[in-house]
């Protein structure tokens, strides 16, 4: 018997900076979040394509390719528009976890679509796509304790074991949000679970 081989509905990415030296770094929790739903999903994120180590999960039905971006973070959106194109997934089908520094490390904060504000990631993706039409989870990592603090050097410092627990539970949340986001339910995520 035959099977029609399917394609990705769904992409989801997760930032951050690839290399051992970031890996606990506050910029990364959009990687950390991705490990998360992989595991979950017993998907491995280990092929290289597009620019970024890929994988796949059937997510609510869905076939969900797995993206973390190897551009560094101000070069996120040359992964994530190689992979759209490359798919034909259209930017309402590309959810992105992000960290946020607004957000405590235990919360997180679910848009539909929106601005780049300060950060790069986002901003690249926007850029890249030429739109803001796409959904994202951000994962709070703290605000800078001193506003004096160079923004750039606060989310490439690494977080403390304590923040790290407060940002494992934004995830957990964060993977039954993605779970309502692929199936249709972004309204209800976001009334359940955004900050």
């Amino acid at each position: 018997m035959f099977f029609k081989k399917s394609t990705p509905t769904w992409l989801v990415a997760g930032l951050g900076n690839p290399g051992k030296k970031y890996e606990a770094a506050r910029h990364n929790a959009g990687f950390l979040c991705l490990d998360l739903l992989a595991m979950r999903e017993k998907s491995r994120i280990t092929r290289l394509k597009f620019h970024a180590l890929t994988g796949e999960a059937q997510i609510r039905g869905e076939r969900c390719l797995l993206m973390k971006p190897q551009t560094f973070m101000n070069d996120s959106g040359r992964a994530i528009k190689a992979a759209a194109a490359f798919y034909k997934i259209p930017p309402e089908r590309i959810l992105i976890l992000v960290d946020e520094i607004s957000l405590p490390p235990s919360r997180l904060r679910i848009r539909r679509k929106g601005s780049a504000g300060s950060h790069n990631g986002i901003r690249s993706i926007i850029q890249h796509m030429d739109t803001q039409e796409f959904p994202r989870i951000k994962l709070g990592v703290g605000e800078r304790p001193n506003p004096q603090w160079d923004l750039a050097d606060w989310v490439l410092s690494n977080m403390t074991d304590k923040e790290q627990k407060l940002l494992r539970v934004a995830c957990d949340d964060a993977l039954d949000a993605i779970d309502l986001i692929v199936d249709g339910e972004i309204n209800t995520a976001m009334g359940r679970f955004s900050s």
